[in-house]
């Protein structure tokens, strides 16, 4: 098998197994990054979602096949360092979480939305974090988002 080598929160990775494998196994077991979860498997939920050369992705549905020359971003390589991305903090200062099973998802997915759109309209926002939480924190979550949004941290 080829390796497949790309690039994980800024670091050169490489990969020689199955490449059919999909990402957030390779994440999870291989690698430990256990920020991204399983919920469906079918790339419905968003609980395993990640950065794809800075698209949200849902990596239940990504074989490693398509990591080649890639930059893939999880959750574990949002922060920089001890500080918090605006969105975590966000996350927390609005008390998003109820489960908090989806929350890597959740923040993943808005922090991809707020990268291509720094300003995002209502039908943006509700795009990006369409189909991600079952418990129902979208109320929480918008105002978390707009908070990033209007203290110019979105970036």
């Amino acid at each position: 098998m080829p390796t497949i080598r790309y690039r994980l929160n800024g670091r050169p990775q490489q990969y020689d197994g199955d490449p059919t494998q999909p990402l957030l196994w390779h994440l999870r077991d291989d690698l430990g990054l256990i920020g991204s979860k399983f919920g469906c498997g079918i790339g419905a939920c968003g609980a395993c979602t990640v950065h794809l050369n800075g698209d949200a992705a849902r990596s239940c549905l990504l074989p490693v096949s398509a990591l080649a020359d890639a930059d893939v971003r999880t959750i574990e390589g949002l922060a920089q360092g001890d500080e918090l991305h605006p969105l975590q903090r966000a996350w927390i200062d609005h008390d998003v979480a109820q489960c908090g099973y989806c929350q890597a998802g959740q923040i993943m997915a808005a922090a991809a939305l707020l990268e291509k759109h720094p300003t995002p309209n209502e039908e943006q926002i509700n795009a990006a974090m369409s189909g991600i939480c079952r418990c129902g924190t979208y109320s929480r979550m918008r105002k978390a988002i707009a908070s990033v949004v209007a203290d110019g941290e979105s970036a």
